[in-house]
């Protein structure tokens, strides 16, 4: 592989056969990876955080339905005390 180096960029290489534009700063690739993983991990936090408020919303809606149906049964439960 023939390399030459990027006029004011001491960071970069450019592969004669290929043409592609090399940066053989290594601290910048890691900065590059950090991100990139950073971002990974962010995104899997949103997702789970996602699923957790469908999973709270569900259960939410569950007792709303429980809350209706005891309500149900005292109204009739006092329909019948009244009857005495």
């Amino acid at each position: 592989m023939s390399l030459i180096k990027v006029k004011e960029h001491s960071n970069l290489v450019k592969d004669k056969r290929t043409g592609q534009i090399i940066d053989t700063d290594d601290n910048s690739y890691q900065r590059y990876i950090a991100g990139k993983n950073a971002r990974q991990i962010a995104k899997e936090k949103q997702l789970n955080n996602e699923v957790d408020l469908k999973s709270v919303k569900g259960d939410l809606d569950q007792l709303k339905g429980e809350i209706t149906e005891i309500k149900a049964l005292l109204n009739e439960l006092v329909s019948k005390w009244h009857i005495f």
